[in-house]
């Protein structure tokens, strides 16, 4: 059965007092936090702060020690990654974890078959449809060109954007993205701020974490900053950037 298409600002994934100890160390400390439909909310805070623990927990690599998650309403805590993945949430890692001696097009094929790979429903047709919808993809990310490079002989650029065309293959309602323009050249940069205003303007609903302020300013419709697992603001992106307590804590001059 499908799922009805969310309004903006419904809110989609709902995070309550979420809790994560490793140890004598609190990772995620009480964590709430509403991500909405159509609503770019941007992780920012010092290395360390939980942003990838708090991703990790989402997506079922971490279970947390207490707390909630729901998304569309539902609890989500207790499944499997591939089970979250399948709900509509897709994310990227920042050790990208590609399939490097498959080819680009393998790599992007990979996410859109939900069965064992040689035994798809609907046949012919149906895989001509994934076929055509994995080249619009490959084009809209650059890689059209390198469709039967193996992943492995990409550039470092280039891998970035497979990370990101295979999550667009799924087509997830929200992403996760960690770091997604790290180490970009300014024209690769460039490139992804394009499309990733173009997917969100297309109804995706986006959460990424990242460190490049310029990139925050430009795509952030609102921050939440964590520190030491807690989160210590969320709201609009000029409020939070403009607090000096927290550009402190950002900027390691002080400790919160």
């Amino acid at each position: 059965m499908s799922t009805p298409h969310p309004c903006a600002g419904e809110v989609l994934l709902g995070i309550r007092h979420l809790n994560k100890r490793f140890g004598g160390l609190q990772v995620t400390n009480d964590v709430t936090l509403d991500l909405r439909a159509g609503v770019v909310t941007t992780l920012v805070g010092p290395n360390g702060a939980g942003k990838t623990t708090l991703f990790n927990q989402i997506t079922g690599h971490l279970v947390p020690d207490s707390g909630e998650i729901h998304w569309m309403g539902r609890p989500l805590l207790g499944k499997r990654p591939h089970e979250i993945a399948r709900l509509g949430i897709a994310r990227t890692f920042q050790d990208l974890r590609l399939f490097d001696h498959m080819t680009v097009r393998e790599n992007v094929l990979t996410v859109t078959e939900n069965r064992a790979w040689l035994w798809q429903p609907g046949g012919r047709s149906a895989r001509d449809e994934r076929a055509a919808r994995v080249d619009a993809i490959l084009d809209r990310t650059g890689l059209a060109g390198k469709a039967e490079a193996r992943a492995i002989d990409l550039a470092y650029a280039e891998r970035k954007f497979l990370s990101i065309a295979r999550v667009m293959a799924t087509g997830a309602r929200i992403w996760l993205l960690d770091e997604p323009a790290s180490g970009l050249d300014r024209g690769s940069y460039g490139h992804f701020l394009e499309l990733l205003r173009s997917e969100v303007r297309n109804g995706v609903t986006v959460c990424i974490i990242e460190h490049n302020l310029d990139i925050v300013v430009s795509i952030s419709d609102r921050i939440a900053f964590l520190d030491q697992g807690r989160l210590l603001a969320d709201g609009d992106p000029q409020t939070v950037l403009n607090d000096p307590h927290l550009a402190a804590i950002y900027f390691g001059e002080q400790t919160s």
